[in-house]
């Protein structure tokens, strides 16, 4: 898009998290933060158990958020950000080469990156466009901005669902802030009376800005907080998020 600025509505949410399950909780972790901890699993009832099981911890997060935020909606386009993906797995498949083991079929479909927007258009017999999304520190801003397009493109409504998980110990010497595992959505729609808006610009430094939580429960806390406004500095850019209404 040519366009240095995306604004869009939110016409419902959903947030889950190890022991942040209702909007309560989150309410309360938006006011005061903390390192969110614990393997504690979703149950994603509403997606048939065959292809329930499939998923693991990082994708069941994400389903179960996806499912709370469009409540039987169906042919609505989604958008899913993951920085990392499901890194366990593919972690798991690079040692099985390493050791000369032969790798699970199952593992390396479930290991890429659109493996649980594949599995929430199955489980839904939903033939709705999907895509996955990963742009680095900046993969929420970028969805944001896929899924803005979406909408001048003529779809009514968009789905966005950003998740991520700790990373395995392997990856520690390289961590830029401290993952913790979340998932939350929105339902975009294009602008009504509560409008979020986000704008970006060249920066003028090459060095991000160190933050100890990552980029996307940051725009999850802003959005539950009363703060108007929230600026970073990632990949050579500075993103303005703000809010109205």
């Amino acid at each position: 898009m040519r366009s240095s600025q995306v604004q869009f509505s939110i016409l419902s949410h959903a947030a889950w998290a190890p022991d942040l399950t209702t909007q309560a909780h989150w309410l309360d972790w938006a006011e005061a933060p903390f390192v969110i901890q614990g393997e504690q699993e979703p149950r994603v009832a509403a997606m048939p158990a065959m292809l329930r099981r499939r998923a693991g911890f990082l994708g069941k997060m994400a389903l179960e958020v996806a499912y709370q935020c469009l409540d039987g909606r169906k042919n609505i386009p989604a958008v899913f950000c993951s920085r990392h993906g499901d890194v366990g797995r593919a972690l798991t498949l690079l040692n099985n080469v390493v050791d000369a083991e032969p790798m699970s079929p199952t593992s390396f479909a479930l290991a890429v990156h659109n493996a649980n927007a594949g599995l929430f258009s199955i489980a839904r017999a939903d033939q709705a466009s999907h895509s996955a999304m990963a742009a680095g520190p900046c993969t929420v801003e970028y969805g944001v901005i896929e899924a803005c397009s979406l909408l001048a493109d003529g779809a009514e409504e968009v789905l966005l669902v950003a998740y991520d998980n700790c990373l395995p110990g392997v990856y520690a010497p390289y961590l830029d802030c401290i993952e913790q595992p979340h998932a939350w959505a929105w339902l975009m729609t294009r602008p009504q009376q509560d409008v979020l808006r986000l704008s970006w610009s060249a920066s003028d430094t090459d060095a991000d800005e160190q933050h100890p939580m990552p980029a996307s429960l940051r725009v999850w806390q802003f959005y539950l907080c009363a703060a108007q406004q929230l600026q970073r500095h990632a990949a050579r850019r500075t993103w303005c998020w703000s809010k109205n209404g």
